[in-house]
């Protein structure tokens, strides 16, 4: 990921970002925090690092979300009665159940969610599926991916050469 972000810049950094939010395990602290770091040496800025993040977080987003778009509760619960369903323990009252939490707070889940690791990739999906107006999806989806890169990046330039330092907390958190 580092040689990328060496190699490609801000386009490097849109792209991990975009593949970090299809899947979830990549982490972005890694990514922005090193992001922060090189702006404190190189030739990049932080406005443009953090607008080359939110881009990929907001195109990842939106693939996730048109996949939420495309899912029927039938092909939900034919995926909980499959083998992927059973080894990961899922239940079809669990589904209703985030359903009905998901249409409670809609929009403050989308937003507050783009804090929370894993899960700000997630609640693309449920948006899709409960059909989100689009618009409004975009919209707090790069308002809270903006504020959760800006604060990473930022985090990575003030630890400099110590930036992976960050990773280590965001670990914890």
């Amino acid at each position: 990921m580092l040689d990328i972000i060496n190699d490609y810049g801000y386009i490097g950094i849109f792209l991990l970002i975009t593949i970090e939010n299809l899947f979830p395990p990549i982490p972005s602290e890694v990514i922005l925090t090193f992001g922060g770091f090189l702006t404190t040496f190189s030739q990049m800025g932080f406005w443009e690092v953090a607008i080359s993040a939110t881009l990929g977080s907001v195109l990842g987003a939106i693939i996730l979300y048109s996949i939420g778009r495309l899912l029927t509760i039938e092909r939900i619960y034919s995926l909980i009665d499959s083998n992927i369903g059973k080894r990961l323990h899922l239940k079809k009252e669990d589904v209703g159940k985030a359903g009905k939490w998901f249409n409670e707070y809609e929009n403050k889940a989308v937003f507050i969610c783009r804090f929370v690791p894993i899960v700000r990739s997630l609640i693309s999906i449920p948006a899709g599926i409960s059909k989100m107006k689009m618009g409004l999806f975009v919209s707090l989806t790069a308002i809270g991916s903006f504020i959760w890169n800006a604060v990473l990046i930022y985090l990575g330039r003030v630890a400099g050469k110590a930036w992976h330092n960050i990773v280590d907390y965001m670990d914890f958190y």
